[in-house]
């Protein structure tokens, strides 16, 4: 892990934006981007903060398009009702003025692992710019606290989980267990008749 760091690390802010793509382009077993951006600062303090943050939020929104575009294409595979509950979702997010924008950049401020986020919206075949820049901001914004802040944060997590893998599928399963969730909520009687009820989550057919 080491070398790959050294070896990108070599061609600057734009070996880091290239490292950015294709982690946030994966669907899982990727370790979270904040701590691969506070890794190259460590590896080179003289880094300037702001920018190596707003490189990281351009690779992860660009690869978080490439994800979302690929999510798209297994539409066809996914139950009826939950292409129903999708589109819910879709057409209340589309009557906000700043519904996707907001929604993306309430996602992207925390360091939560937002690979589900995007294939969630893939599936729902979202089309909205203000995906895209409120997941910007919103990604720039917590990198910027989690690299001024890395040795606080990075050391401890690193510590908690010595088997890195371990951690990577603990927070992708944290991830799938989000989106199990959010497919079970019944999204027409929440955003119709403000109550929430649960179904059975069947999302694949085949």
């Amino acid at each position: 892990m080491l070398d790959i760091f050294e070896f990108f690390g070599e061609f600057s802010y734009f070996g880091i934006f290239l490292v950015l793509i294709g982690v946030n382009a994966a669907p899982i077993l990727m370790p979270p981007s904040w701590i691969i951006l506070t890794s190259f600062y460590l590896l080179d303090p003289s880094l300037n903060v702001v920018f190596l943050a707003m490189i990281g939020a351009t690779g992860a929104t660009l690869g978080r398009f490439v994800l979302k575009k690929i999510s798209g294409l297994f539409r066809k595979f996914v139950a009826e009702e939950q292409k129903s509950n999708l589109d819910m979702i879709g057409d209340y997010l589309n009557r906000k003025k700043y519904g996707y924008l907001i929604a993306s950049f309430l996602f992207g401020a925390t360091p939560l692992p937002s690979n589900m986020l995007f294939i969630t919206y893939g599936l729902m075949r979202a089309k909205n710019v203000g995906i895209y820049v409120g997941f910007w901001f919103g990604r720039t914004i917590s990198y910027i606290v989690m690299i001024y802040f890395g040795n606080a944060v990075l050391t401890p997590f690193l510590e908690i989980f010595e088997d890195r893998l371990t951690g990577i599928l603990l927070i992708d399963g944290v991830g799938i267990g989000m989106i199990v969730l959010f497919a079970s909520i019944n999204w027409t009687v929440l955003i119709t008749e403000r109550k929430i009820k649960f179904v059975k989550p069947k999302i694949w057919r085949f």
